[in-house]
């Protein structure tokens, strides 16, 4: 008898086994075919950033401080502070005068005015200390994250020129083209007249006239250029049938090819 009941103990202790068995394949089973069934999500990625096709207000809705970039520049070209304009114009003169007018060489500017520094802080130290207790001449130097800081813009302002003058000189915008080629000739012709320090003088003082002006007098100005940009528009229609019209395209030289 006890060896009936421990074989039929062992025979319900296998049995046990092989249902736990059974049921782990067949939850395995199940769960494989769920996951074959389910499909296998793909990956998404983000849409591409649409380009603004819109067309950007024009310049003349713009105000005229931001036109001109909107910052310190700004401000002193618009006179907002009035002695700082003044400062700057006056300053820029003097420099105008003494070159042109006085006919002064940078070299010599540049040498006397290490000799004016140089006596300034030779006084300031073996002289006036031995009378009055002056506080310790002002120490200059530049700091390394200003140099690299206009090192970076300057670089950023070449490169965006070069890009531009690349994009006018591909072809792609005739009209641009034709007005780049047309304001470098008028500058060609200012620069034989006088020399490029008078020059950037004259632009520097149109600078701090034409811009307060106009911000002055906008509403008429507004109208007068409207006239003006419509008769370019229409000497720019005549000169494209007289001229550009009769010039082969692309297309034509292809075929001839």
């Amino acid at each position: 008898m006890a060896d009936n009941l421990i074989g039929e103990h062992e025979s319900s202790i296998v049995d046990s086994a092989k249902e736990k068995i059974t049921e782990s394949f067949q939850e395995d089973d199940s769960s494989s075919s769920d996951s074959d069934s389910k499909p296998i999500p793909k990956k998404t990625f983000p849409p591409p950033p649409k380009r603004n096709t819109a067309h950007s207000a024009s310049w003349k809705d713009k105000p005229v401080h931001d036109l001109l970039g909107g910052g310190k520049a700004a401000d002193i070209f618009l006179w907002r502070n009035k002695k700082k304009s003044a400062s700057v114009l006056l300053f820029s003169t003097i420099v105008w005068a003494l070159f042109e007018m006085i006919e002064y060489h940078l070299l010599s500017l540049i040498c006397h005015i290490l000799i004016l520094v140089l006596g300034i802080h030779f006084l300031w130290s073996n002289t006036l200390n031995l009378f009055y207790r002056c506080p310790q001449f002002p120490q200059v130097a530049l700091e390394e994250d200003t140099v690299l800081q206009i090192a970076t813009v300057v670089r950023i302002e070449i490169n965006n020129a070069m890009e531009d003058l690349r994009e006018i000189a591909s072809g792609k915008d005739l009209k641009k083209f034709l007005t780049v080629i047309a304001f470098l000739w008028i500058v060609s012709i200012a620069g034989s007249c006088c020399n490029l320090l008078t020059l950037i003088y004259i632009c520097f003082v149109l600078l701090h006239t034409v811009p307060v002006l106009y911000e002055q007098h906008k509403e008429k100005a507004d109208v007068l250029l409207e006239k003006g940009e419509a008769e370019l528009k229409k000497q720019f229609e005549v000169f494209h049938e007289k001229v550009l019209s009769k010039v082969p395209s692309r297309q034509f030289s292809k075929k001839i090819a």
